[in-house]
């Protein structure tokens, strides 16, 4: 067996198959939500999906595994709420930090939001690395944008990892890639040509930029959309009507601009083809954009498991 993770919120399963693709293994998968957990099942019938809270969860069944991974709820950092922070019901932080100490993981790897990066909350992130020494781990924080990693959207995620003192001077940031991603008329063409549509072609060649950040918003207000107003704005400008989410491709005669499609969303987080997500359309994007993009979050993965091998430290079972 190779390196073994356990993964906390974990969603639609962006940080997971990117985690799978860097080479770990899920011992288990923990996510609140009943859709995101059908998803992860009919995507890996293979993987220990466990619909809880983690607030309840007892990691020292897991104890001494590589990695403890996970993407936390967003509300209390994100520039959309009210940027509560700690006075946040829903900040998982504590939970997920209760759970390093149980597992005593090799690595930790938490992703969120970027407003998490902002003076406001320094003391926040310093309380954090604090408490994560003094459990024997040296951690930071590094913002990544997944345009940088081959992902066709401009999406800036703060990532934090962790690692025990014993070879944190081995990890490194994963470097950069050079080439740039295809844009979004280039990726999406063959999707929105795939019922005929005779005005794809003029669309992909309007549609010549990355695309900004898709927005997953709450569960608890509103169905799908690709972002506030700038975002719906920038959308326009590349003839995409970002008001909502399509049930399909538009048709031969279409005229208007189109809407994307959840699968069209996927595919410009990263996601392949193959990978769909179970519920009705606002619960199946809300998946797609509050996902992790997996080349990034596998970009990362790879280089925990070069830091990890240079010792031989992998979890015997």
């Amino acid at each position: 067996m190779g390196p073994v993770c356990i993964e906390l919120c974990a969603g639609g399963g962006g940080q997971a198959l990117g985690l799978e693709q860097s080479g770990f293994e899920h011992l288990a998968l923990f996510d609140i939500d009943h859709n995101c957990c059908t998803t992860l099942r009919q995507n890996r019938d293979r993987w220990n999906v466990v619909q809880s809270d983690i607030n309840h969860v007892d990691g020292t069944q897991y104890r001494g595994v590589d990695l403890l991974a996970g993407g936390l709820p967003c509300p209390p950092f994100s520039v959309a709420g009210k940027q509560l922070g700690y006075a946040d019901e829903r900040d998982l932080f504590p939970a997920a930090i209760r759970l390093v100490d149980e597992v005593r993981p090799r690595a930790l790897m938490l992703e969120n939001v970027r407003g998490i990066l902002e003076p406001r909350f320094l003391h926040y992130r310093q309380s954090i690395l604090r408490r994560l020494k003094k459990l024997g781990y040296c951690g930071a924080w590094q913002l990544l944008n997944a345009s940088e990693f081959g992902v066709s959207q401009h999406r800036r995620r703060a990532v934090l990892v962790a690692v025990q003192k014993l070879f944190s001077d081995k990890f490194e940031w994963p470097s950069l890639r050079r080439e740039t991603p295809p844009t979004v008329g280039a990726k999406l063409y063959e999707q929105m040509a795939s019922v005929g549509w005779r005005r794809a072609r003029e669309w992909s060649e309007l549609a010549d930029k990355l695309a900004p950040t898709i927005v997953g918003g709450s569960s608890k207000h509103g169905g799908p959309d690709l972002g506030p107003v700038r975002a719906k704005r920038a959308w326009a400008t590349w003839g995409v009507d970002a008001c909502g989410v399509a049930d399909e491709p538009p048709g031969p005669e279409f005229s208007h601009m189109p809407r994307l499609t959840v699968p069209m969303v996927s595919r410009l987080q990263g996601f392949p083809d193959s990978w769909k997500f179970a519920g009705k359309k606002t619960a199946a994007y809300r998946q797609v954009g509050n996902a992790f993009p997996p080349p990034v979050a596998e970009a990362v993965g790879t280089q925990l498991i070069s830091a990890l091998e240079s010792f031989k430290l992998f979890h015997m079972p």
